[in-house]
């Protein structure tokens, strides 16, 4: 039986998901949107590109829940995104309505789905989705993390001019400027990283990272990335529903793991057909716990306003 893939969400970010979705043949797409005629001119445009990119899979649009039933997995996109000079935390109030009220709808129809949250701050709104679903923790994640992942490995490419495939990075702790790429455990074709370029080099990529999307907001002033973001989604779909049991840096529920408790932060996991199948506890730097624990501080103070929230 072929797969079923529900995004909600048709702006920038959930189109490109399931345009790259429908290239790589992972299953059917269903696109949800409140406005009508948005998911479903989008997912028209994009069943007309099917001729000619030869993929398989089918898309249709709507503005009903009912068409998601029983989807595999399902990606929420839908919110408010920001604007020149607004945090992601400035999304907190309005997006954890929006994810509250679209949970309750997906999970109504797909109750045995994986959920992908996307919409920021991710690592609240992930948390919000968890108590709206009641899902196992398992079952859902945020998507911080491989996009992170991907920002530094693409600083770091250009810097050293080599081929990203040969860079082995990654980046945890809170999808904010809190982040912290693992420095310690970054390597190029084998070599530390900090053998191929001085920490002074090192350390404003790092901070590009951090600030990346930022840099995105304020060169398109009218809204925020949405190419990179659609490829890490759809890279932990792929993971999931080919079940490939392989490590990514995701938004995940932890209980005790890093010496945290009740909150989704940033780390790697083994992601499989079933969900998060095992957390990764890797050995931090001094330097790296500290910001691991400020990113930790910062979860956490979102995650209460959550809860104040959904009252």
């Amino acid at each position: 039986m072929k797969n079923k893939i529900t995004i909600v969400g048709a702006g920038n970010v959930g189109a490109s998901t399931a345009q790259i979705l429908l290239h790589k043949n992972l299953g059917d797409v269903v696109l949800v949107d409140i406005v009508e005629g948005l998911p479903q001119g989008k997912a028209l445009d994009l069943m007309e590109s099917r001729p000619i990119e030869g993929f398989r899979s089918r898309i249709i649009g709507t503005n009903s829940y009912e068409e998601t039933k029983n989807s595999d997995v399902v990606v929420i996109t839908a919110g408010i995104a920001r604007k020149p000079g607004m945090s992601r935390d400035d999304l907190l109030e309005t997006n954890v309505k929006i994810v509250k009220s679209v949970t309750e709808q997906v999970v109504k129809y797909s109750p045995e789905c994986i959920l992908i949250v996307v919409t920021n701050p991710v690592n609240a709104m992930v948390y919000a989705a968890y108590k709206a679903s009641k899902f196992p923790k398992n079952r859902i994640i945020g998507s911080a993390g491989i996009l992170d992942t991907s920002r530094f490995k693409a600083f770091i490419s250009e810097e050293l001019n080599i081929e990203p495939s040969k860079i082995d990075t990654m980046v945890i702790g809170i999808h904010g400027n809190e982040m912290v790429p693992l420095l310690s455990h970054s390597k190029v074709d084998g070599k530390p990283l900090n053998e191929l370029l001085d920490m002074k080099k090192i350390s404003t990529l790092a901070e590009r990272t951090r600030k990346g999307g930022d840099e995105i907001v304020q060169l398109l002033k009218t809204g925020s990335a949405f190419y990179a973001p659609g490829s890490s989604i759809a890279e932990l779909v792929k993971c999931i529903l080919n079940d490939e049991k392989r490590v990514l840096p995701c938004a995940t529920y932890l209980e005790g793991e890093y010496g945290v408790n009740g909150i989704f932060a940033g780390v790697p996991a083994i992601l499989g057909r079933k969900g998060v199948k095992e957390i990764i506890e890797l050995k931090l730097s001094e330097e790296e716990s500290g910001q691991f624990e400020r990113a930790v501080e910062h979860i956490k103070q979102i995650s209460k306003k959550v809860d104040s929230l959904m009252v």
